[in-house]
């Protein structure tokens, strides 16, 4: 067994699985922490490096292209500190990160693990239901749906629409962009009903506007990395099969309690129409926003 304990976390290597547990230190970020400890497996690993520095070096641990889902739903843009597979080394351990990544780079070769991209996630991704309060509104999923509550500063646009629920079998993928402090991020979820054409996040009832706190913000790609391991697999889009071939499909959600009276749908949707209708001729919205947005709204009814 190869181990490293540091300020930053441990890593610890059985010959099979690299187990690593984020530190506890106030320096090691939010999203580390809440994410938690994650065991990969060897078949899971491209390669290893140890990147020695006078004071502290780093650990880097590289994954096979699609064996992880958080990495295919934040698409390198995790900031570099809370990136779950980089440790920080001190200098005097330097001997101790060589050693374990020379370790994990004998199984590789022993094992003849390959290093071509995978064709199923290897990682579960974040237990769920998962729940992330953001700037713009609390966004939960349960495994089989998403809902969007909004926040009392979210745009009028986003309140009039309502919560917005959506299912997993109508999703085809999930876009995160994170919150910098410089610029704003996103969580979007993308549907066929959505189109090309899109609003901007900070209006548009699918996504998230990320312009808060960046360490809060961050949180919300627990969430997209929950979403992205329970659809297909990145293999079974680009590969040709049949758009239906989608292995990680989750059964059908069970039966939801009873929906309100019809006459109070109705009355809910006629005041949403109605906000709308008055946010677009004080040119809050535009001809193709009020268009978009009041689709979105009768689709949810």
């Amino acid at each position: 067994m190869a181990e490293i304990i540091q300020r930053d976390g441990t890593w610890v290597f059985d010959g099979t699985t690299v187990r690593i547990t984020p530190g506890l230190h106030r320096s090691v970020p939010l999203f580390r922490q809440t994410y938690g400890e994650i065991t990969v497996p060897l078949e899971a690993v491209s390669s290893v490096v140890h990147e020695p520095d006078r004071k502290r070096g780093r650990l880097r641990l590289r994954l096979r292209e699609g064996a992880d889902p958080l990495l295919q739903a934040t698409s390198g843009r995790l900031p570099d500190a809370a990136d779950p597979y980089r440790l920080v080394v001190d200098a005097d351990r330097a001997g101790v990160a060589e050693y374990v990544a020379e370790e994990i780079r004998r199984a590789l070769l022993l094992d003849e693990i390959p290093k071509e991209p995978t064709t199923g996630y290897l990682l579960p991704g974040p237990p769920v239901p998962v729940s992330v309060r953001s700037s713009d509104g609390t966004v939960s999923f349960d495994g089989t749906r998403v809902r969007i509550d909004w926040s009392e500063t979210s745009d009028r646009v986003k309140r009039a629409t309502g919560p917005r629920i959506i299912e997993i079998g109508d999703l085809e993928r999930v876009e995160w962009l994170p919150n910098s402090g410089a610029e704003d991020g996103f969580l979007r979820f993308v549907t066929a009903e959505t189109g090309p054409g899109r609003l901007p996040p900070e209006k548009d009832p699918y996504a998230l506007d990320l312009w808060g706190s960046v360490r809060r913000d961050l949180l919300t790609a627990l969430v997209a990395t929950a979403v992205t391991a329970r659809l297909p697999h990145p293999s079974t889009r680009t590969g040709g099969g049949p758009a239906d071939a989608r292995p990680h499909r989750l059964p059908t959600a069970p039966p939801t309690p009873p929906a309100p009276s019809r006459d109070d749908h109705h009355d809910v949707l006629l005041r949403r129409l109605r906000e709308l209708g008055e946010l677009y001729r004080d040119g809050v919205l535009t001809e193709e926003e009020f268009t978009r947005v009041k689709a979105a709204v009768l689709r949810g009814f």
